[in-house]
């Protein structure tokens, strides 16, 4: 058996039952190298394997050449494993293997943020990364020039990181092409680990916010509504 599992923001207690049992019923788990080091003092009996940034594939190739010799064996993402996490990428490589496999659902940092932040996203809302390592930007613009102009809660995974330091900046800027500047925001960092922080703000001064990578960031609609400190977004009961 071939477990994909979404592992949440890495600690026990934020991964389902049914990913904890999935790691335990495994012999080998694989992830990227800062995961596994997220999870190695809760499985100090397991083998584990991992490779660096745009090591995927390698690593996903050897989770299956592993579970093919009859090894369960279990490849771990952060948040949910086929939100920008490795399920897919085990299916296309697999495609013509014989190996059973098996998508664990995990809590994505959309939702665990948004219960941080309040209740941003209880009507329809878009993901988009703004990491543009296997998307080109242009594109990554188009997608939020139209979630923008949609009036919908926009979700922005990867906002920035060393090399993409303004990227938000941009974002933001693109959308402020549709939205108010006064828009209900807000942004969690480090989620479910040590340094949890969530704000709510509005679009002009999320503008000029540092993130990072472990920066969850939520674009208000225009229904968005600051609620004693807390950022939701009416369903309309």
């Amino acid at each position: 058996m071939l477990y994909v599992v979404g592992m949440g923001a890495g600690g026990i207690s934020t991964m389902t039952r049914e990913a904890v049992s999935a790691l335990e019923d495994s012999a080998l788990i694989v992830g990227y190298d800062l995961y596994i080091e997220m999870i190695r003092e809760y499985f100090k009996d397991k083998e584990l394997y991992s490779t660096p940034m745009r090591g995927e594939r390698e690593r996903c190739l050897y989770a299956i050449e592993r579970a093919e010799k009859g090894e369960n064996t279990a490849v771990i993402s952060s948040g949910d494993s086929g939100i920008y996490g490795m399920a897919s990428l085990i299916y296309e490589l697999s495609a013509d293997r014989d190996v059973e496999i098996r998508v664990v659902a995990g809590m994505t940092a959309a939702v665990s943020g948004a219960a941080l932040l309040g209740a941003p996203i209880g009507h329809d809302f878009a993901v988009i990364s703004l990491s543009d390592m296997l998307t080109p930007f242009e594109l990554i613009e188009k997608r939020l020039r139209l979630a923008a102009q949609a009036d919908m809660v926009i979700v922005l995974y990867n906002p920035a990181s060393r090399k993409r330091h303004d990227y938000l900046k941009k974002a933001c800027g693109i959308i402020k092409q549709a939205r108010d500047i006064n828009t209900v925001c807000g942004y969690v960092k480090n989620i479910g680990r040590e340094g949890e922080r969530a704000v709510v703000t509005d679009l002009d001064a999320l503008t000029h916010t540092d993130a990072d990578m472990f920066t969850t960031v939520f674009i208000g609609s225009s229904t968005t509504k600051n609620i004693k400190g807390k950022m939701v977004t009416p369903r309309g009961y």
